[in-house]
């Protein structure tokens, strides 16, 4: 493990049963609040995107904007934020998907994002995949290419990778940390 995986894995907090019985979730809260560990996770994405070729970056709602953000604009690209549906003003594309109980749906400003661009979507976790995967098909529906998925961490004990891979055909997945 490098010391900056040591370092992101130290600040994140398990908490037991939440938000059900049986879950422990990772909270990233204690990684955000310290500004060297926070800045470390920053560099570490933006790398991803200079890397990539990205030129601009997708945040998904909502943890993907506080991290997304910061690594767009250490990166000297766009960030783009996607929402959940009914959330953005204006001309929106959005894509359903299914949870694992329902479905849901994402939107995007559709002038936001055009042919020239490589996009490279960022978020926290990578759980079901579900949200990514249908984030990846909405960029590609606004014309983008995808430069891959960059997270913080992956849950490898769930098949987000697995479900993921297949729609970004080829464009990296990258996890920082797989827990």
């Amino acid at each position: 493990m490098t010391d900056i995986q040591e370092l992101l894995l130290s600040r994140i907090r398990d908490v037991a049963d939440y938000p059900e019985p049986g879950v422990m979730f990772k909270d990233i809260t204690p990684l955000l609040a310290d500004p060297a560990a926070f800045t470390a996770l920053t560099d570490a994405l933006a790398e991803i995107v200079v890397r990539t070729g990205a030129t601009k970056v997708v945040g998904l709602e909502a943890r993907g904007f506080i991290l997304g953000a910061p690594v767009a604009v250490r990166a000297g690209v766009g960030f783009i934020p996607v929402r959940k549906a009914g959330k953005l003003p204006g001309a929106t594309l959005s894509q359903a998907y299914d949870l694992e109980y329902g479905s849901a749906e994402i939107e995007v400003h559709a002038e936001d994002l055009s042919a020239g661009d490589r996009v490279l979507v960022v978020d926290d976790v990578l759980a079901t995949g579900g949200t990514a995967e249908a984030s990846v098909q909405l960029i590609r529906r606004a014309g983008a290419e995808v430069a891959g998925v960059a997270v913080l961490m992956e849950l490898g004990f769930l098949p987000g990778r697995a479900r993921l891979e297949p729609a970004l055909d080829g464009a990296p997945l990258e996890a920082l940390l797989v827990v």
